[in-house]
């Protein structure tokens, strides 16, 4: 074979790793919690909550609460989730803003 024709093939070896190493990385990070934004925990977290103008209700009730928060817990730094904890809860518009971060903070603990 011709130096040339050499050089092709080890050139179109080298895409095909490369396109097989980027197809891992992106399947990666979908199925990690890291595919998703600040932003779109806080809504996740938000949507989760049950609440009236008041208060927030289903805090130490709720299985999924919890899980979404280990697994926040896991990705995001602690200054981090406490700003996502903080934003959840006044995106909620709820007045007893201080009772439902305490209650999370007992979660956590």
């Amino acid at each position: 074979m011709k130096r040339t024709e050499l050089e092709r093939r080890d050139r179109e070896v080298k895409r095909s790793r490369k396109k097989e190493e980027v197809l891992e990385r992106k399947a990666s990070k979908e199925t990690g919690c890291m595919s998703r934004t600040v932003g779109e925990c806080i809504d996740q977290l938000e949507e989760l909550f049950f609440h009236d103008e008041t208060k927030i209700y289903n805090i130490n009730h709720s299985v999924e609460i919890l899980e979404l928060i280990e697994e926040l817990k896991e990705t995001f730094s602690q200054d981090k989730l406490d700003s996502i904890i903080r934003k959840a809860i006044k995106k909620t518009g709820v007045k007893e803003k201080a009772e439902a971060q305490k209650e999370i903070e007992n979660l956590l603990s």
